[in-house]
């Protein structure tokens, strides 16, 4: 049995496999790992920490005896010659602590640092904001830099925001304040910060913009500048921006006061303070400031640094700038007999630049004639333009459009558009069709006009834009032909629109930084020009830059714009004041906008703040003659070129103007004959223009006229006319010039009546000589040849038989009638021209001559019996 069950099947036997549970965290073991992970990180906090301190000690110790590691960085010109250091140490002079008013310290610790005297170095609660501020923009945005950290930072000025740099500035503030004291720490800060302009140390800022050597007597909105400057030198000193300033100091003003360091009466009267710019002194290194201060900024957009790390961190800046240009534009700045002169201390200002439009180099620039003093460049300040911008929002467009030409036929006709009635303050004549090139070279409003509101408004503003002007919303408006503008624009602006033009129709990238390179000498930025666009056809700018050619010639506004023997293009551009009240032609902007084949140059004259006493007497032609003096000097021994002439320029011109014209009155038929000589032409018709003496202007009578001849049968009795004749070519859709004016007065006619009608032998009927009415001779027994009648201011007559009418003091000789009806001469002329002429067969007006300029207002063009009544 015990075999059979050992050889038997058995029951088979259930795998069991041992299920391993999951490990649950305990808080015991949450806490043993939270130990371990916290003793790491403040093992290698720790380590980090010593490593840090050990580096900053080093650093310090080894650099003890020269604290200052700035190195100054370079400007070169275009050739490669060095013209400025930016820093020296003519910018600072240092002062001692003890010499630093508590307000104004206390003022740069409540801006800077709050926490300044409680940390040792490192703020960790500002690092921590400042880390999360990164993280969340994903890029280091936020320094959250002590006082004892830019001091740190500003002794090597490495400013790259890396974590390597940020662990040694770290490392030299944690020596700093262990190896000074705090007061010490922020009188080195305050004697090496920077303050723009220039400037390094709290000492030469306050000398440079509030003139004040000693500190002790700065002012509250003065301390307050001064502490809010740090933080963006370039845009925050007051010379600058002075607007931007006052902003920035009623921040600080604001932490002041909440700190307890002021009153609000301190605050509120220091946050009203208007800076002066003349309190300020320049140091003596002002050479090329303009320029330079302007390369600085372009170098400051296209490295991303900032203006005390180019400065101070020993690069090599090269430029455009033409040493011989600049030097030219600045002494004629300094010439005083190139300016109006001002009834007061505040002159009249200007700026000027001149740039290659070839290759976009800024050869030359001045922001005014007091830069060096408040450095404030007004070849970026706007200004409305005037009729400098008739090409930028009218004839460009036109041109551009492919519809209109420098001979296309414009409107000069005194006319309102929607309310909105242009007129010329210096012409009261309109001349009605006007070519555009005769329109632009005598500046005339009306046509520029009339030319947007043909083309529209929206294609006069998208073609601005192309060139590089973001006019506003407001600015929708016919006025911008004419250069009104709601923010106006900037000579830099205009030099870029007008180099446009020059360069065949291409963009053109104005620029002052060519290369430049670290102390190490690899390059940091070197200039690559931008692929140029075709903002217009070239055939557009060559038609601009001939009508623009004209404005130069003898005839036109800038007649006076001559450069070494080169061809000149330009526009002359004035903005009257616009003073509501104030009658006088007196003006708020001048300009004048031009170029040679070579260069393009921008002048602008005018008061910085205008009002009733400080406008220009002068017109834009100070601004033409300053444009000669500095490109006739600046550019004498340059090559000469020419402007170049596209292949596909059309040369459609007008027809010939009309010759032989001529016009006069037939009596019999009563209407005007005109007739001219035969324009040549396959398909040229002809266009009659009519003005009436009391009419302002021409106004179109006849078109389509076939044939060398026409008549005008719509005039009046007593009216004088004149006309003009022009050629039409229907296959251009061009008109020609006028021909010669004629005039033509037409007379009032002579009423004959019937003999039965007055009895010519009574001496009292109506209109017979009476002794009283002037005349004295006697009536002979026939009653034939009447005696001289009419009014007794009439002139004197004489009739057959009789005596002499009378004489009248302030007449004058009317016209006798005809023949055998003179028989008196009394014609009217003392305003209403209807003397009367008696004679056998009654009464009947006289011809006296009916001027217009001695015309009586109650005139009557009716032929009557009746002398009018005055």
């Amino acid at each position: 049995m015990a075999e059979r069950q050992s050889s038997g099947r058995t029951a088979p036997q259930k795998k069991t496999t041992k299920k391993k549970g999951k490990r649950k965290f305990t808080l015991r073991n949450t806490l043993i790992v939270l130990f371990f992970t916290g003793a790491l990180v403040v093992l290698c906090g720790i380590i980090g920490y010593f490593i840090i301190t050990l580096n900053g000690e080093k650093i310090l110790n080894a650099n003890k005896d020269q604290f200052n590691f700035a190195e100054s960085s370079v400007v070169y010109d275009r050739d490669g010659n060095q013209i400025l250091k930016l820093f020296t140490d003519e910018n600072r002079e240092n002062v001692e602590y003890s010499q630093i008013p508590k307000l104004l310290a206390d003022a740069f610790v409540a801006v800077e640092d709050r926490r300044f005297r409680e940390h040792s170095g490192l703020d960790f609660i500002s690092i921590g904001r400042a880390v999360v501020k990164d993280i969340v923009a994903r890029s280091a945005v936020e320094g959250g830099s002590t006082i004892t950290q830019q001091l740190a930072k500003n002794m090597f000025l490495s400013h790259d925001k890396t974590i390597l740099r940020k662990a040694t500035e770290a490392s030299i503030a944690l020596a700093l304040d262990r190896n000074f004291t705090k007061d010490q720490i922020l009188e080195m800060y305050l004697n090496r910060i920077f303050f723009g302009q220039r400037a390094s140390g709290i000492k030469a800022a306050a000398e440079l913009y509030f003139g004040k050597e000693d500190l002790n007597d700065l002012e509250v909105w003065e301390i307050a500048t001064l502490a809010g400057i740090p933080k963006a030198p370039s845009a925050f000193n007051p010379l600058s921006n002075p607007e931007k300033s006052k902003e920035r100091r009623a921040v600080v003003l604001q932490l002041m006061y909440e700190q307890g360091l002021i009153t609000k009466s301190q605050m509120d009267e220091a946050k009203a303070v208007d800076y002066d710019p003349d309190k300020a002194k320049r140091p003596n290194n002002t050479v090329f400031m303009a320029f330079v201060d302007y390369a600085i900024d372009e170098a400051m957009r296209v490295t991303n640094k900032t203006e005390e790390e180019l400065r101070l961190g020993g690069y090599e800046i090269h430029t455009t700038l033409n040493v011989k240009a600049q030097t030219i534009m600045e002494d004629e700045f300094k010439n005083d007999d190139n300016f109006e002169k001002s009834g007061d201390e505040q002159k009249v200002q200007g700026a000027m630049i001149v740039a290659d439009h070839r290759n976009g180099e800024i050869e030359a620039m001045v922001g005014g004639r007091d830069y060096a003093k408040n450095g404030w460049n007004r070849v970026v300040v706007p200004r409305q333009p005037g009729s400098s911008f008739k090409p930028i929002t009218s004839y460009g467009p036109a041109l551009q459009s492919g519809n209109w030409f420098p001979w296309s036929t414009l409107r000069d006709d005194k006319e309102c558009f929607n309310g909105y009635c242009p007129s010329d303050s210096n012409r009261n004549k309109y001349i009605g069709p006007v070519s555009m090139s005769q329109a632009i070279k005598e500046s005339r409003n009306l046509p520029a006009v009339w030319l947007l509101n043909q083309i529209g408004v929206g294609t006069g503003l998208e073609f601005a834009k192309n060139l590089g002007f973001n006019l506003s919303s407001e600015d929708r408006n016919l006025a911008i032909a004419l250069g009104g503008l709601t923010h106006g624009v900037t000579p830099m602006e205009m030099t870029q629109a007008y180099s446009v033009f020059a360069n065949g129709g291409k963009s053109v990238d104005l620029h002052t930084i060519t290369l430049i390179k670290d102390k190490n000498g690899l390059t940091e930025y070197e200039y690559k020009a931008p692929k140029s666009k075709q903002l217009m056809s070239p055939e557009a700018a060559w038609y601009m830059t001939q009508i623009l050619q004209g404005v130069t010639e003898q005839g036109g506004t800038g007649a006076r714009a001559k450069v070494s023997g080169r061809p000149v293009a330009g526009k002359t551009g004035t903005t009257q004041h616009g003073i509501p009240g104030l009658k006088s032609a007196a003006n708020r902007d001048v300009w004048f906008v031009g170029y040679t084949p070579e260069w393009t140059a921008a002048v602008w004259m005018g008061y910085d703040k205008t009002d009733k006493d400080h406008l220009l007497k002068k017109s834009s032609g100070q601004t033409v003659d300053f444009f000669t003096k500095v490109m006739n000097a600046a550019m004498k021994d340059m090559p000469k070129s020419s402007f170049k002439k596209p292949s596909g320029v059309k040369e459609t011109k007008p027809p010939t103007g009309v010759n032989g014209f001529n016009a006069v009155y037939i009596q019999e038929r009563g209407d005007v004959q005109l007739s001219w000589t035969a324009v040549e032409g396959s398909n040229v018709s002809y266009r009659i223009y009519r003005k009436e003496a009391s009419e302002p202007d021409f106004k179109r009578i006849l078109d389509q006229v076939d044939a060398i001849a026409a008549e005008d049968i719509s005039i009046e009795q007593g009216k004088s006319y004149e006309y003009y004749v022009t050629a039409y070519d229907a296959n251009t859709k061009l008109e020609s010039a006028s021909s010669a004016k004629v005039k033509v007065d037409i007379p009032i006619e002579e009423i004959q009546l019937p003999d039965d009608v007055l009895n010519p032998g009574d001496p009292n009927a109506p209109g017979n000589g009476q002794p009283e009415d002037g005349g004295n001779g006697q009536v002979p027994p026939d009653g034939t040849g009447q005696p001289d009648s009419g009014n007794p201011e009439g002139g004197q007559g004489e009739t057959p038989g009789g005596s002499p009418g009378g004489e009248a003091p302030n007449g004058n000789d009317g016209e006798s009638a005809p023949g055998w009806l003179d028989n008196g001469n009394s014609g009217n002329r003392n305003g209403n021209g209807n003397g009367q002429e008696n004679n056998a067969r009654g009464n009947k007006p006289g011809r006296g001559n009916n001027r217009p300029d001695a015309g009586n207002p109650h005139e009557s063009s009716s032929t009557s019996i009746v002398p009018p009544q005055e």
